[in-house]
């Protein structure tokens, strides 16, 4: 359909291919090596195409892109009962009882690969119900263990989608919970674990008897083998008993975590335990199973999806296609059977954080937590338990009300916690804004990330609604003094509070840019000046509310005079607040020493030829600029700010080295506390480094050394970039 030239191997003459001729009896042929040489020679901007395929064509043609959404199309059945008829999905799967053990523990494989396949956002009815026993259950009756399993397959697959959509985190994985009308629910399902239990005990008798000596086999005659392999008896037993048990302690796992204001935990704890151990024998059983494995296997290691190696019986990816107008009908890559079972250790590791997490109180460290558990990248399903934790019937857990969260937080006096003004309007939304932020916490990373930009603008509104209603009451009440009035003491502590955590969403904010790498080199000035501003302030306010709080709880003493040991306790920087001024020394020394290293042509900078650095700055923080976080500062302010930069100024305040100082004063600070002193190594390793880096650079001087080059890196912190000094 296209005009081409090549050569021949000996570098002759041109040969000339010819163009295929429009019509009826148009002739197709293989343009591979067309395409090859099409991709050699084409350049950006050119197009291939012969007379009868130009670009109108080319946009009207099928799409072939993400698989999800793919909709190329190859069908072999049309409907469940043609492929059923065909035998593709036959019970028993094999009169020979070796075969069809053989056979199902495939199935069970390649359910466990689609199963976790489905749980990274594919569809399930290309994943899990592309098998014809699920699709047909009530067929598989006659097969107990077969239909024990898919029984607790589809419970399974129920159970989960229920968390998810009572979450609400299904926006991120749309596919995730479109049902697609399956058959998802059937009678007797809640009945699936007494089934798997009866088969259970069969098979534990089978392989007792299969170890059983020869003395006592008489005895046991009467309990019918598995299959007809005696010497096979025991490995294919045991294969089967750990499938089985790995499914009854996942869904006692899902069911345990559902369980109301956190009291399945524990008991969750035990099957999470029971779970990866069983995974861990499933893994062992491979060996066994793929030196007796008999029919056709697939090629490859890492492209298996079932422990034998061979291809599962009774699963067809691309049926579902047809009987489901909204389902992706292109057939997906499931994923490979060892990667499912590293998926499901994962997946139960972060559950297990979960369930050891202590349900503090504190919504200080619900934040702390839900931050450090992100770091670990948990998929959907562990975030949506996570959110369903933590947010119960509009209360922290379950059992703390907002208005305690919110007053705990800011520190307000016991008197106050149990004050009318909760039921006021602003405060109640003040506490729909505290759970909405959770809820966005156990997001994914860049889901996260666009929500915290916009729901900044809710916490700055929700400043000034409760200042206004701050002023009108302090209106009311003028007769009564501070001490006396309960709401001036909630509304300064309030206030104080909302601003603090409206400064570290938009922190978190900014350095979530870092995680999810949507700044480039020649933007981490902008970004670590703004962010310095924000730890600035946030510093400020944390210090002012820990200070109101220290000073409520020095009022309640009754000391006539305070000795000079406790005066100096009482004026010494709070821990947390230290911790804030060793990231701001470290941001902006980053920023001072960018800003140098630019104006010296030391870095290597590229710009984009579509957007000046001015539109960059807004792009980066005009939802940070549209709610006035920050006062007076703009593209302008920030330039003014870089034209400082030098150098010189570099060293004379010596940021690095003040954060180095801060970090190893604060050690003793955090005794108890591993991850935050993991956390000051990481930041004291930053400044020590750019120390290093910015005192070889200062020594050039007024020689600049051209072949001079630095580069940043995050190998010591994920936010905070160590530079490297290198020669070109």
């Amino acid at each position: 359909m296209a005009e081409a030239s090549t050569m021949d191997g000996k570098g002759g003459e041109e040969t000339q291919r010819t163009s295929i001729p429009s019509g009826e009896n148009t002739v197709w042929a293989d343009v591979s090596p067309l395409l090859d040489a099409a991709c050699r020679d084409l350049v950006d901007g050119e197009l291939i195409h012969g007379d009868n395929f130009n670009l109108f064509s080319a946009m009207s043609a099928l799409e072939i892109m993400d698989p999800k959404m793919d909709s190329g199309i190859v069908l072999k059945y049309y409907s469940v009962d043609e492929a059923i008829e065909d035998g593709a999905a036959p019970v028993p799967i094999s009169l020979d009882k070796t075969t069809d053990a053989q056979c199902t523990i495939d199935i069970m494989d390649h359910l466990l690969s689609c199963e976790a396949t489905w749980h990274k956002g594919h569809s399930l009815a290309q994943t899990v119900f592309s098998c014809l026993y699920l699709l047909r259950l009530d067929r598989t009756s006659s097969h107990a263990l077969l239909h024990s399993y898919c029984r607790v397959i589809r419970a399974t697959c129920k159970a989960v989608i229920s968390v998810v959509s009572d979450a609400r985190t299904h926006e991120e994985e749309d596919l995730f919970m479109m049902n697609y009308g399956l058959p998802l629910t059937g009678d007797g399902d809640d009945k699936c674990l007494s089934l798997l239990n009866a088969v259970e005990e069969t098979i534990s008798r089978q392989l007792r008897a299969s170890r059983a000596p020869l003395s006592k086999r008489r005895v046991l005659e009467d309990i019918e083998p598995l299959q007809t392999n005696l010497d096979l008896e025991e490995g294919y037993c045991k294969a089967l008993l750990c499938r089985l048990r790995f499914r009854k302690h996942f869904y006692h796992v899902l069911t345990c975590l559902r369980r109301t204001q956190g009291r399945g935990l524990e008991l969750a704890r035990k099957h999470i335990a029971s779970c990866i151990s069983e995974l861990g024998s499933i893994l062992s059983s491979s060996e066994f199973l793929s030196s007796n494995a008999s029919g056709s296997h697939e090629y490859g290691i890492e492209d298996k999806t079932t422990a034998s190696g061979c291809q599962p019986i009774g699963f067809d990816a691309s049926l579902n296609s047809r009987l489901s107008a909204p389902t992706p009908p292109r057939s997906i890559k499931i994923l490979s059977w060892r990667k499912a079972v590293e998926y499901f250790v994962k997946l139960l590791q972060d559950l297990d954080i979960i369930c050891s997490y202590s349900l503090d109180p504190s919504l200080e460290r619900v934040l702390h937590f839900v931050v450090q558990f992100q770091k670990s990248q948990p998929d959907l399903v562990a975030r949506a338990h996570l959110q369903l934790l933590l947010v119960q019937d509009g209360k922290l857990y379950g059992r703390d009300s907002v208005f305690a969260v919110i007053s705990r937080a800011a520190a307000l006096p016991e008197a106050t916690k149990n004050h009318d003004i909760q039921k006021n309007e602003f405060f109640v939304q003040l506490g729909q804004l505290v759970m909405n932020l959770l809820k966005i916490l156990c997001t994914n990373s860049a889901w996260q990330r666009r929500k915290l930009g916009k729901v900044i603008h809710d916490w700055r509104v929700i400043y000034f609604q409760l200042e206004m209603l701050f002023r009108r009451e302090c209106a009311v009440n003028l007769s009564l003094s501070n001490e006396e009035n309960a709401f001036v003491k909630i509304f300064q502590h309030i206030l104080i509070w909302v601003e603090e955590q409206t400064y570290w969403i938009a922190s978190r904010f900014l350095i979530m840019g870092f995680e999810l790498e949507l700044y480039s080199p020649s933007e981490y000035c902008m970004v670590y000046w703004y962010l310095d501003l924000l730890l600035i302030k946030l510093a400020e306010k944390t210090h002012l509310k820990l200070s109101m709080t220290n000073g409520s709880v020095k009022k309640k003493g009754k000391k006539k005079k305070d000795s000079p040991k406790e005066v100096e306790r009482d004026y010494r920087i709070p821990p947390a607040v230290l911790f804030l001024q060793c990231q701001m020394c470290i941001a902006e020394g980053l920023t001072m020493m960018i800003a140098a290293l630019r104006k010296e042509n030391m870095i290597t900078q590229s710009w984009s030829p579509f957007t000046t650095e001015q539109e960059r700055f807004i792009q980066h923080f005009e939802l940070l600029q549209n709610t006035n976080i920050l006062d007076q500062v703009s593209y302008l302010s920030f330039k003014e700010a870089e034209n400082y930069a030098s150098f010189s100024n570099l060293h004379l305040y010596n940021y690095f080295k003040e954060a180095q100082r801060i970090a190893k004063e604060l050690r003793s600070s955090f005794p108890n506390d591993p991850e935050k002193l993991a956390e000051l190594r990481r930041l004291e390793q930053v400044a020590e480094h750019n120390s290093v880096a910015s005192n070889v650079v200062s020594r050039v001087g007024n020689n600049p050394d051209f072949s001079l080059k630095v580069y940043f890196e995050f190998n010591h912190h994920p936010f905070f970039a160590t530079a490297v000094v290198k020669r070109s």
